[in-house]
């Protein structure tokens, strides 16, 4: 397989910057998603790749090659897109062979290829399918199939799931990931959902306004997001963001009579930053939150949410912020039938008290909105 560089590579639409001066490597044999909103340049970007848009400035280099201006065709790439585009008239079979047989390839090598991908794939009961019999998780698999027969050195890949209902997205997601580890693909990822970015990239390339905010393993983007929007991207729900205002002696005023001892691994850090004292963003995952009677912060449960094994729980810091926080033991339980279920141990309007683990609570200067970095005050 191959990498892939971006250099200082740009697209505009006249006036409009689809994909502002990016650098970016994909290493061989990577699997990088880029993620994120609609209008974010991150299909552009993709089709940059492919050669299927003209860039308007820097270059692209595949396996050390200048391919810049190359045709699409000249590029060894394959692309899957996510409405199939599968010729309708041809069986399964024919769809896959196609790309051989257009590069001028023998019976043999065509079919012992095809077998190949097939099995690869588990597609042997839909060969002879026309693709408007199938269904579409199966037209994913052909149009996978077609790409992977080819060998490219790497595969691009533009939002391939999101014509699919949610049991074949879970069924493709653990497919296609299966496919990457086997075939140690070069695999440049399109997508708008989180979810499948955190499953599927060994790294994710988090979009917005036309450029990158954060390139990192999904860990890192997760737990150590650089700025606010992908602090609240993120996550679902995102990262919980509230602002207060960092005093001399080292605590954090926070919405609601609510006062936060900041760590003392944060307090060199936050001094450098604001100046010695100042507002700054504080930011906590829901899981970060520890219940218990002596806790630093309080709040009123508004709303909760069962998702099987926790509650999310929306809890009413003061009348403009409202905290998600997953509590994971439900310890009550009522009687239905001949068995037990637990139930919310929090409903609505209860007081609660929680503090925030140190180790997972994170600082957002509030006017760069950036990441205040805990190792730039040691």
């Amino acid at each position: 397989m191959a990498e892939i560089e971006l250099r200082q590579v740009e697209k505009r639409f006249g006036d409009l910057q689809a994909v502002k001066p990016m650098d970016l490597t994909v290493y061989d044999g990577e699997f990088i998603v880029l993620l994120g909103p609609s209008g974010c340049g991150k299909t552009t970007t993709l089709r940059m790749i492919s050669g299927l848009e003209a860039v308007t400035g820097g270059h692209i280099f595949l396996d050390g090659r200048d391919v810049t201006w190359l045709h699409p065709s000249d590029r060894d790439i394959a692309f899957v897109f996510q409405l199939f585009a599968l010729y309708p008239h041809m069986t399964a079979r024919e769809n896959i062979a196609f790309p051989l047989q257009a590069q001028g390839e023998s019976q043999a090598t065509i079919n012992k290829r095809l077998d190949e991908v097939v099995a690869l794939l588990r597609i042997h009961r839909i060969l002879d399918e026309r693709p408007g019999k199938l269904s579409g998780g199966d037209r994913q698999r052909v149009a996978l199939a077609r790409a992977l027969v080819r060998r490219p050195k790497a595969f691009l890949m533009d939002e391939p799931l999101g014509a699919l209902d949610a049991e074949f997205r879970e069924a493709m997601r653990a497919e296609i990931k299966r496919l990457h580890i086997d075939q140690h693909a070069t695999t440049v990822y399109v997508t708008h959902d989180q979810i499948e970015a955190m499953a599927m990239g060994d790294r994710i390339v988090v979009m917005s306004k036309a450029e990158i905010q954060q390139a990192g393993t999904p860990a890192e983007v997760y737990y150590d997001p650089a700025n606010l929007f992908v602090a609240n991207f993120i996550g679902s729900p995102g990262m919980n963001l509230v602002t207060g205002h960092y005093t001399a002696n080292g605590t954090l005023r926070l919405p609601g009579e609510n006062h936060y001892p900041v760590p003392e691994s944060w307090q060199q850090a936050l001094r450098k930053a604001l100046g010695g004292q100042g507002d700054v963003v504080a930011g906590f995952r829901p899981e970060a939150a520890r219940f218990g009677p002596d806790g630093a912060l309080s709040g009123e449960v508004y709303a909760s949410d069962l998702h099987g094994a926790h509650t999310m729980l929306h809890v009413n810091f003061d009348e403009l912020d409202i905290v998600h926080i997953r509590a994971d033991r439900m310890t009550s339980v009522v009687p239905t039938g001949d068995s037990v279920v637990p139930t919310d141990d929090y409903p609505i309007g209860t007081p609660v008290r929680f503090d925030i683990d140190p180790n997972m609570v994170r600082f957002f200067h509030p006017d760069t909105e950036a990441a205040i970095d805990r190792e730039a005050g040691s």
